[in-house]
């Protein structure tokens, strides 16, 4: 079975801004400070919205029979409509189950409204039991089925005060957490150009997330404990044949470096 943890990042979507809200002729900065504005007034924070968010970046942890793989769909330069494409013809060609933290309240509903946008199609992510009859008791969507993992909503036992926060989750277990940025952050770090360290973000918060999914795998009796503790060298062999820095970081912090 193919095993997909994945987690995105987004910016204002400025292009819906500027029509919405008729601020033609208005940078960027300055209409999306218009929509946190507007979103102040309506709910007294900054937070949009999801169908106001544009994705910039999609990482992934693939764990299959054939070993682990984490990447980031794209490139830098790659546009939206891509990203989201990519993440979902991934899911058309082999079926994985998903793996989210927040998945269901924020990282799948903001792909919905993206694909929506772009004209993305995505039939077998919204396959309920149609065409086939495994989807009718285990598909992406429903909140009660597992085809779609989303840990925050599970470990809260389904109960909105019971949420947590990945970073704090990932900490409690030993893990690394963040590393210097934050979903708060990445706005200003979009503006400035710094769009890699926003991608070399998403993996860590991807990293994480699968870090913990393999702690609950053991906790709900699907991995002994040497099981687990083989998933845990198998990734930190995967990261440091990687190589890159922020996965070093990430590997020094875990204590695995």
């Amino acid at each position: 079975m193919n095993t997909l943890v994945f987690d995105i990042e987004t910016v204002p979507d400025t292009d819906f801004g500027r029509r919405y809200l008729g601020l033609d002729g208005l940078d960027d900065e300055a209409v999306a400070q218009a929509m946190f504005q507007r979103r102040r007034e309506q709910s007294g924070g900054e937070f949009l919205p999801l169908h106001q968010h544009r994705v910039v970046a999609i990482s992934c942890v693939l764990r299959s029979r054939e070993g682990l793989k984490l990447w980031t769909l794209g490139d830098a330069d790659s546009g939206e409509q891509e990203l989201v494409a990519r993440f979902f013809d991934g899911i058309e060609r082999f079926t994985p189950d998903l793996v989210s933290w927040n998945g269901s309240g924020f990282d799948l509903p903001v792909l919905h409204y993206r694909a929506l946008r772009h004209g993305v199609v995505a039939t077998r992510y919204w396959e309920t039991g149609d065409a086939d009859r495994d989807f009718r008791f285990n598909n992406y969507l429903s909140r009660f089925h597992w085809r779609h993992l989303d840990l925050m909503d599970v470990l809260a036992g389904y109960q909105f005060r019971g949420a947590a926060r990945l970073d704090e989750v990932a900490v409690l277990l030993g893990f690394p957490g963040k590393l210097g940025m934050s979903g708060d952050r990445v706005w200003d770090e979009y503006r400035a150009g710094h769009l890699q360290a926003i991608r070399d973000y998403c993996e860590t918060d991807v990293l994480n997330t699968w870090l913990v999914y393999l702690s609950f795998e053991q906790m709900r009796g699907r991995h002994t404990a040497k099981e687990l503790e083989r998933e845990f060298a198998l990734l930190a062999e995967t990261l440091q044949q990687d190589g890159r820095a922020h996965l070093r970081e990430f590997l020094e912090a875990w204590g695995r470096a």
